[in-house]
């Protein structure tokens, strides 16, 4: 079995024994394949309805980006606005744009629900505008979710520096707005707390059992581990990033997103009771993503893309570092106590994806830096489909498998655009 990653989150969640790994030949209704908040929300809402349910994990629970993202709650879409999915997808725009508005209050429901040890507070998201087109954003998109009667709000400069503790004249933020169904969790805890109450619902869950072979026979599946075979009349892949080979052309169908993630040592009690004194999650509207929050032990949390690749792991954590010190006016900021990285998926469009790869067998795909809430309602969807609800009836659109062209070097773009991002955000925050 794979190692937990050595993150910050694994190294401080509640401990989870492990599950063993498939051997023998098994039946189910549902075969969840992926041990994340897709796959285990799915696996608890099917159980909970009363289907038969297997889930398989290649290596841990929360191994992949599930355990290796800041542990933001985010209920909204990455870069489009409600608005913006209506003239996209028309009629079937409105269950998108619910199951997102609801989204946070589904983690956190679910977190209260099962008594989930995570470190959770539904303390809201804040979004600073790094510019006066920004702010213009924020102001429109809280016009938009305040249609669909969300605690949204919008916060002048004065406001967001008082909920930061940031200067204006450090920070450039002319305003922006807070979702206060957002929050933040350890999302490791949340992970194993998800598999705790599938395992009580009376899923079956698999550690260490990757799927080497998914075969149709039949009306059924047939799914081979190293140890074991699975019968299912269902499938679910809920790999997300990590979708590897095991379907061909799967993983040409979105861009994977290497992001790196931070931990400082502990800070003092007056720095911490300055910035982000209501313990909100933060991610501004900056093209290079500007983010931090706090865990529970007072670490300050970030994270950032690279230019390069090569060498990234030594060189990208120093430099959000110094970002982090430059940003919140930390002359005397903590060395780093914890680095890591994961892969994110993301979709051209950037909306969360399901899509059908035979009869019985779904993919779903929710990241977009959304990942948490997203996923988790995603999970549920994929569940009211194992159910009977039809696939085309799901709030999540559903499109058939389509490899990205020239993918190779598309999806190289955000990383090779970086620098000229990077640019644009400066300028526009002199201005």
């Amino acid at each position: 079995m794979s190692a937990d990653p050595a993150t910050l989150w694994h190294a401080t969640a509640a401990a989870l024994q492990p599950f063993p790994a498939l051997k023998g030949a098994v039946e189910t209704d549902l075969l969840v394949i992926g041990g994340g908040f897709a796959g285990l929300s799915t696996a608890l809402h099917a159980a909970e309805a009363g289907q038969s349910v297997v889930l398989l994990e290649a290596h841990r629970i929360a191994w992949g980006a599930s355990g290796r993202n800041a542990g933001f709650v985010v209920p909204n879409f990455a870069k489009v606005d409600p608005d913006g999915i209506r003239g996209m997808l028309g009629p079937r725009a409105e269950p998108l744009i619910n199951m997102a508005a609801g989204s946070g209050d589904l983690v956190f429901d679910l977190i209260r629900r099962h008594q989930i040890t995570c470190d959770a507070q539904q303390s809201g998201w804040l979004q600073p505008s790094h510019s006066d087109a920004a702010f213009a954003k924020a102001k429109d998109r809280v016009r938009q979710w305040s249609a669909l009667q969300r605690p949204v709000q919008v916060l002048d400069a004065a406001g967001i520096a008082a909920m930061t503790g940031v200067a204006p004249d450090r920070s450039g933020w002319r305003g922006g707005w807070i979702d206060r169904s957002g929050g933040v969790i350890n999302p490791v805890g949340y992970a194993r707390g998800l598999a705790r109450a599938a395992t009580a619902a009376g899923a079956v869950l698999h550690e260490a059992s990757p799927v080497t072979a998914l075969q149709q026979v039949g009306a059924e599946w047939l799914a081979s581990t190293p140890q074991g075979q699975i019968k299912a009349r269902q499938v679910v892949l809920a790999t997300n990033a990590y979708a590897g080979g095991l379907w061909p052309g799967l993983a040409r169908s979105f861009f994977p997103l290497r992001v790196f993630q931070v931990a400082t040592q502990p800070l003092p009690d007056a720095v911490r009771n300055r910035l982000l004194p209501g313990n909100q999650s933060l991610s501004d509207s900056r093209r290079n993503l500007f983010t931090f929050r706090f865990d529970a032990a007072n670490r300050l949390i970030s994270g950032g893309m690279p230019i390069v690749p090569w060498g990234a792991d030594r060189r990208l954590p120093r430099a959000i570092h110094r970002r982090l010190a430059q940003m919140l006016d930390l002359p005397d900021l903590p060395p780093l106590q914890f680095q890591w990285s994961g892969m994110a998926s993301v979709m051209p469009d950037f909306l969360p994806r399901v899509v059908k790869l035979a009869p019985g067998l779904l993919a779903g795909f929710a990241c977009n830096g959304r990942g948490i809430a997203l996923s988790t309602a995603m999970g549920r969807e994929l569940a009211d489909w194992a159910s009977g609800t039809p696939a085309d009836a799901l709030a999540i659109p559903l499109k058939p498998a389509a490899p990205i062209p020239a993918h190779a070097l598309a999806r190289l773009a955000p990383n090779a655009l970086l620098p000229f991002s990077i640019l644009r955000d400066r300028i526009e925050n002199k201005r």
